[in-house]
């Protein structure tokens, strides 16, 4: 029962995000107006809002004018709900339990912002980032507890230094995201996580130019790279890397 209230709250939580990601950039309320329709501007009811499955059961479609919906919305839901399942059944009733809510909370939200505007706002790092020190610092601290500053200032730096080499090939709320990063993974899992997001990121835009979806020159949101390369160093990064230097 648990796993269940775990999931159909990160469903109801993944909604909430949809809101922030989209509303914030625009700095926009993110309670009110209501939630509506964007083009026949009908307030949504409780029937349209039902977090994932309201998608389904309605075919992705507004009820007043029948305009598609992005599928960006139950993505983000459902994801959300499956990323809290997995932090519960990884981490337990513990203060990493914690860290986790907030990181794959954080990482939603900057996956809806990114995807929707090329855009990391500095509001949203900033509202995470305290919690993450606090958290890192007298309830869950790595080891040893200094990786913490260590992984922020190399995250910092590294994005940093790409951004001078390649004059402005990578963007600074990029930069400043992989310092909050680097608070939560530490130093060897922020550059795992850094390697990872280059892997996909080169992988899905040589399969987008392939399909014609992506355009050679033409920027391509990294956040949503960025995120599944830190989701999978932060869960898995120590079992990678050990299983690595076994080749070594």
């Amino acid at each position: 029962m648990m796993d269940v209230y775990i999931f159909i709250l990160g469903l109801i939580l993944g909604s909430f995000y949809n809101v922030v990601g989209l509303r914030v950039p625009q700095k926009q309320s993110i309670v009110t107006p209501r939630s509506h329709c964007t083009k026949c501007k009908r307030t949504l009811t409780a029937l349209d809002l039902i977090p994932f499955f309201s998608y389904v059961f309605l075919r992705g479609k507004c009820r007043g004018c029948q305009t598609k919906f992005s599928p960006i919305y139950p993505l983000m839901e459902l994801a959300t709900g499956l990323l809290l399942l997995l932090s519960y059944l990884y981490f337990g009733f513990t203060w990493e339990l914690a860290v986790a809510l907030l990181f794959m909370s954080m990482l939603v939200i900057i996956t809806v912002t990114d995807i929707s505007y090329m855009l990391i706002p500095d509001k949203i790092l900033l509202v995470f980032a305290p919690l993450f020190v606090l958290l890192r610092v007298f309830l869950a601290p790595l080891d040893p507890w200094w990786d913490m500053f260590v992984g922020a200032g190399v995250g910092f730096g590294l994005l940093l230094l790409i951004a001078f080499v390649s004059k402005g090939g990578m963007g600074g709320g990029d930069i400043k995201l992989y310092a909050v990063l680097g608070l939560v993974l530490g130093l060897q899992n922020v550059l795992l996580s850094f390697f990872l997001a280059t892997f996909f990121g080169a992988l899905f835009g040589a399969v987008g130019m392939l399909l014609g979806k992506v355009k050679r020159g033409k920027p391509m949101a990294f956040g949503p790279y960025i995120v599944l390369g830190t989701i999978i160093a932060y869960f898995y990064g120590d079992l990678l890397i050990n299983w690595y230097l076994q080749f070594l």
